[in-house]
């Protein structure tokens, strides 16, 4: 079952989200205090999309309502626990894609390509989600990564725990 801790890990992988929560007890995700995802005490999630991916969401999600906004959809909710992690995953990043800077979505967008062992001194040990996830966060080289702490490397979706110990060894 999908939990708000993945939603909260996927949501802050991406440049510049910030996390709040509300009176109501709802935690919301902005990016440049524009909301992309939100997970109500209700236990559903809110995701601002655009109409063409609020129909694939429709389309794929039996118990997804749509958001209106005016005549046409703003996003979706969908139940939490009817949503899978990958799905989960997926609609954070078309979400975020959606409400972020151009600047910031090109950046994250240029993360897409990055092949291990092709970008800067990156070592090619620690694999492909990890490679796209630091350029995607406009990382290339050793010396940014010795400015993260190993906290700040793992929040990023695709660094895992091999990946912060290949990267912290090619720094040694």
């Amino acid at each position: 079952m999908t939990t708000l801790a993945q939603l909260r890990k996927t949501a802050l992988s991406y440049p510049e989200t910030v996390e709040q929560a509300t009176d109501s007890g709802s935690v919301v995700f902005t990016v440049q205090e524009k909301p992309f995802a939100s997970l109500g005490t209700d236990k559903v999630v809110q995701l601002r999309l655009p109409a063409s991916d609020v129909e694939e969401v429709l389309a794929a999600h039996p118990t997804a309502e749509a958001l209106g906004r005016g005549a046409a959809p703003g996003g979706v909710r969908v139940p939490i626990g009817d949503i899978n992690g990958q799905q989960l995953n997926h609609w954070v990043r078309r979400a975020w894609l959606s409400q972020a800077p151009e600047r910031l979505a090109a950046g994250v967008a240029a993360g897409d390509g990055a092949r291990p062992g092709e970008v800067g001194d990156l070592p090619k040990g620690i694999g492909g989600p990890a490679t796209r996830a630091l350029v995607g966060a406009g990382i290339t080289s050793l010396s940014q990564v010795a400015d993260l702490t190993d906290a700040e490397l793992l929040a990023m979706h695709g660094v895992g725990p091999k990946a912060v110990r290949i990267l912290r060894e090619a720094l040694a």
